[in-house]
């Protein structure tokens, strides 16, 4: 069966088209790290770190809702505490940066740590300092969970950042190419509507598989500390 140039059949096919795009060989040259943002995005971050021999690993981040709305994100966190807040929402909202920063605070403590432990044993992320941090994701909609994640590789000091993704809307891919060394993405609509409605079939990644790859992910990342240090 032909495939559509406007959708994507599955992420296996997401995953074929990416790569079509991204310089493969000049990538397995260069000290990367793979970060995957979601749960969905790790299948994605998975294939592609062993695609080009690098080492993988994940960026949790915690979406902080209105008030008012809990469908409406007003702001992010990452797990190395970078905050990035919708302006636009938070002034429309009149939401104080107290409550902001306050949730913030909750919401690392409670979901983020617990995260950490659950999928990662404990260990913080590996270290970004210098190496050629490349984000995935499966999809990205609004575009905070992505910022969020650009914001935490600057200020931990990584070398350059650049995102892998399938699909994100036009207006979110001209605002991340002013603050990232490279895009690679298959569909830019300029009428986004939401991350799923690109894909033909695209099933929910089960929590189990997520904590499998990552756990084989940390033991490989541990493994190549120990062979550098002799």
């Amino acid at each position: 069966m032909a495939r559509k140039k406007d959708t994507l059949r599955d992420r296996d096919d997401a995953l074929a088209r990416l790569m079509e795009i991204m310089p493969i060989k000049n990538m397995q040259k260069q000290d990367n790290l793979v970060v995957a943002i979601s749960s969905g995005g790790v299948l994605f971050a998975h294939k592609l770190a062993q695609a080009i021999n690098a080492p993988f690993d994940f960026l949790f981040t915690q979406a902080i809702p209105s008030p008012h709305n809990p469908e409406c994100d007003i702001a992010m966190i990452s797990e190395t505490y970078d905050i990035v807040i919708h302006e636009a929402l938070a002034q429309a909202f009149d939401i104080s940066l107290d409550y902001i920063y306050g949730e913030a605070q909750r919401r690392y403590e409670e979901r983020i740590l617990k995260y950490i432990y659950k999928f990662r044993k404990g260990e913080t992320i590996s270290s970004l300092k210098g190496k050629h941090v490349l984000l995935v994701d499966e999809g990205i909609d609004s575009g905070l969970t992505i910022t969020t994640s650009v914001k935490a590789c600057i200020t931990q000091q990584a070398k350059s950042v650049s995102i892998a993704v399938p699909v994100m809307p036009l207006d979110v891919a001209s605002l991340l190419d002013e603050i990232t060394d490279d895009i690679y993405c298959v569909l830019k609509p300029a009428h986004f509507v939401d991350v799923p409605t690109y894909y033909d079939e695209i099933e929910p990644v089960e929590p189990a598989i997520v904590e499998k790859i990552l756990s084989e992910s940390l033991f490989r990342m541990t493994k190549l500390d120990k062979n550098k240090e002799k």
